[in-house]
């Protein structure tokens, strides 16, 4: 069955590229040489909390690095309708952290691994100057 990843639900973009992202930030966290569960687990949470990847879309958009294509999907990913609902997030953030997944979904099912390499790279980037920031408050 030949997959139509431009037509494809946004949700279900979001569900692969939860993956996708959550597999590329433990990977960064071992190559980084940290190797203690717990430590892990709550330095991966940073990264993957939805405030965190709504604030990395916030600043790809701020700072106009997707192409338009890319915006269609993030734009798409924002306003999917899901049937639940976040209990301890802002709506928004939940929204936009949909969009951040949708888009990392996207270029994965096409296979654009050059892209979605830098997008994971860039977001990684993102929020590792975030939490030194924010520790050096």
């Amino acid at each position: 069955m030949e997959l139509n990843v431009k037509q494809l639900n946004s949700l279900a973009l979001a569900y692969i590229g939860d993956a996708v992202y959550e597999v590329h930030v433990r990977h960064y966290l071992i190559k980084s040489g940290r190797i203690r569960p717990n430590d892990l687990h709550q330095e991966a949470v940073s990264f993957v909390a939805a405030t965190a990847q709504a604030a990395i879309i916030h600043d790809w958009l701020d700072r106009d690095l997707l192409s338009d294509g890319e915006a269609a999907v993030v734009r798409r990913g924002r306003n999917a309708k899901s049937h639940s609902t976040p209990k301890n997030m802002p709506i928004h953030a939940y929204r936009y952290a949909t969009a951040f997944e949708a888009l990392i979904g996207y270029h994965f099912l096409l296979d654009n691994e050059v892209r979605l390499t830098e997008l994971l790279d860039l977001a990684l980037e993102f929020i590792v100057k975030m939490t030194s920031n924010e520790e050096g408050i």
